[in-house]
């Protein structure tokens, strides 16, 4: 019977799996993973982020079971989380899935050891496995740079809160069943046991053949089939010549000439003040080329606002570290050098945003201070968050040489008093409870 056009073959459907909702983990401190595949899925998600402070709250929002359904799909994983907001955010993490010719070097290592099939139908990742496919050329276990989450939420770490939360909750799937980890790098539980059998058949009838005692006897092995044939694909006229590919981004900005070490300057001509202002503009070079390759990111961006002439000289500071720089600047900007210092720092965490903060308090939105401090109240880890003094946008934190300021731009920044003077000590978050753990735990 001829199947239906566009209809795929059983085995070959996509081996899409959704999960239910898991209920809050018990206790605080119990590990999330048990199996050494479910360590192993850790261990990579904790040395892809550079903020532990994220890491913390996802593992939180995990813990009391703010990850809805699961939805696994052959290189990726889906859930709704909820936040501190009523709605729910959606949160996805893709992982980089085997190539065809991994796979294949990979299935035909499975199928040379009969303990390797039994232990993955009977639910278990075998122990050996992961080592076995090493050798054989292939990496099973995903790395730090195999993952990429992301989220519909505002904040712009990678993996955001609740990004880290779906990937705490995979971990217990994991824990429960092995397949999950194959069917995240591209293959399903239906897939790999219909290819492994017809690896077991190939196999099977070729010392069939060999033991055959009949003189002359021929037998045809079957041979599985691999890609699309040849004849549609090529007279289907759809191949095109690539597109070139884009120019390389340099490693770094090139550098102008060596002018002060001329024998001869121009009269009036300041060398050192020329190379600097060569440096600069070969590093904001460096900067435009590199948005304007990421097309993903600032296709359709504003450009960006022209700085102020205190701005630019902040600009400069920050992104030429050197003290004779530093003390030309100040020397001439009409600021304390300490001043210029804090905004250097400022600069440094954010942009003009950042200065912004630094230099200018404001009045917030009504609601906006009270509907963070009922999200930092409920999102904190460990019982009650610490108090907190209100002015304006800032948040003191009472008895600690510590401030969160919050910015126009919707992020709390975080601060801490040295000798009189507040300090921007590190880069801003939409979540104040990250950067109040953060603040607290420095």
């Amino acid at each position: 019977m001829t199947k239906p056009a566009g209809q795929r073959a059983p085995s070959q459907r996509r081996a899409v799996r959704t999960f239910d909702a898991l209920p809050p983990a018990r206790g605080s401190r119990a590990p999330f993973a048990e199996s050494w595949w479910g360590r192993a899925w850790l261990t990579a998600l904790e040395e892809s982020s550079l903020d532990p402070g994220r890491l913390q709250r996802g593992r939180t929002y995990a813990r009391r079971g703010a990850v809805g359904h699961v939805t696994i799909d052959h290189g990726s994983v889906t859930a709704t989380v909820q936040g501190s907001r009523p709605a729910p955010y959606r949160s996805r993490v893709r992982v980089r899935q085997l190539t065809d010719q991994q796979w294949d070097h990979l299935l035909d290592m499975i199928a040379e050891r009969a303990a390797h099939i039994a232990a993955l139908l009977d639910g278990e990742m075998p122990p050996g496995l992961a080592d076995d496919a090493e050798a054989a050329g292939v990496t099973l276990l995903p790395g730090p740079q195999d993952l990429d989450p992301a989220c519909n939420c505002p904040d712009w770490g990678e993996p955001c809160k609740h990004a880290a939360a779906l990937c705490y909750q995979v971990a217990r799937l994991l824990d429960r069943d092995p397949f999950v980890l194959l069917l995240l790098r591209g293959r399903g539980e239906h897939e790999l046991t219909d290819e492994l059998g017809c690896r077991n058949r190939v196999r099977a009838a070729a010392e069939a053949a060999v033991s055959s005692p009949a003189a002359g006897s021929r037998t045809v092995l079957p041979r599985p089939r691999t890609g699309d044939p040849a004849g549609p694909a090529f007279s289907s006229g759809s191949a095109r010549p690539p597109l070139p590919a884009l120019p390389l981004l340099p490693e770094e900005a090139g550098h102008g000439p060596a002018l002060a070490e001329s024998a001869a300057p121009e009269p009036g001509l300041d060398p050192v003040a020329l190379e600097l202002l060569a440096a600069d503009t070969a590093l904001r070079a460096h900067h435009l080329l590199a948005a304007a390759l990421d097309t993903s990111r600032h296709a359709g961006s504003a450009p960006p606002v022209p700085l102020t002439e205190w701005q630019d000289t902040v600009r400069l500071a920050a992104e030429h570290p050197s003290m004779e720089v530093f003390a030309r600047l100040a020397a001439n900007c009409g600021r304390a050098p300490t001043a210029l210092a804090a905004a250097t720092r400022a600069w440094r965490f954010g942009g003009a945003a950042s200065l912004d903060v630094l230099e200018h308090p404001w009045n917030p939105p009504a609601g906006r201070l009270e509907r963070d401090r009922e999200a930092l109240r409920a999102d904190w880890a460990d019982g009650a968050p610490p108090r907190l003094r209100t002015w304006r946008n800032r948040w003191t934190v009472e008895r600690r040489a510590a401030q969160l300021r919050l910015g126009r731009d919707g992020l709390w920044y975080p601060y801490v008093k040295e000798r009189a003077v507040w300090w921007p000590s590190g880069p801003p978050d939409s979540d104040p409870a990250v950067v109040l753990a953060v603040l607290l735990q420095a």
